[in-house]
Parts: structure tokens; sequence; C-alpha cells
């Protein structure tokens, strides 16, 4: 695994170009992303909804994550997307869907 981070807020990030996509992030991560939009390399970060309920779908979106992302440094020079394959896709969505929000 590249990382093992556990996944337990709900973000919505502000591309430079406008628009918004939600992630199932941590804090670390949501501070890495509070950094990224303080250095412009997104608008910005908003957590929509702390402390989500560990479910099946929000296990599978954390392996996922663990297995291919690394989390990125203070040092960064970008903020990196993370790209989710269809069936990830579909976890996310449950994830919202769990959770209300979407």
């Amino acid at each position: 695994m590249k990382s093992h981070e556990i996944l337990t807020l709900i973000e919505e990030i502000t591309r430079l170009d406008g628009s918004k996509y939600i992630e199932i992030s941590n804090m670390v991560q949501n501070g890495r992303a509070e950094l990224a939009a303080e250095r412009s390399y997104i608008k910005q970060v908003r957590i929509l909804q702390l402390n989500i309920p560990h479910s099946v779908h929000v296990a599978n979106y954390e392996q996922f994550i663990n297995e291919t992302f690394e989390m990125p440094t203070e040092q960064m020079d970008h903020f990196e997307e993370w790209t989710r394959t269809p069936k990830m896709q579909k976890e996310v969505d449950m994830i919202l869907k769990e959770n209300h929000i979407g």
C-alpha cells in the first residue's frame, strides 16, 4: 500500500476553472487542500460533512485510495485530483447517498 489513510469526511473542491467536485477525505488531506488553495493550485475547499460512518463503501474507496495514491506533503507543487474508476465512482455515489449529500 502506498498510504494508510482513514477517510472520515466529505469535502467539496473548487477547481481553478470554477467547476466543483466532491471528495471523500480526511483532516490531513483537507489541510493539504487548504494549502493548495492558498498556493492557488485550486480555488477553494470546504467540508460538507465530518465524521462520516465507516461503511463498507467507505472502506472500499479507502482501500482504493491507499493503494493508488500517495498523500501529498507540505512541499507539494500542485494539487492532484484523485481520479476514480467507474467502480469507485459508484462507491463514492453510495457514500454520498448514505450521508444525504448530492
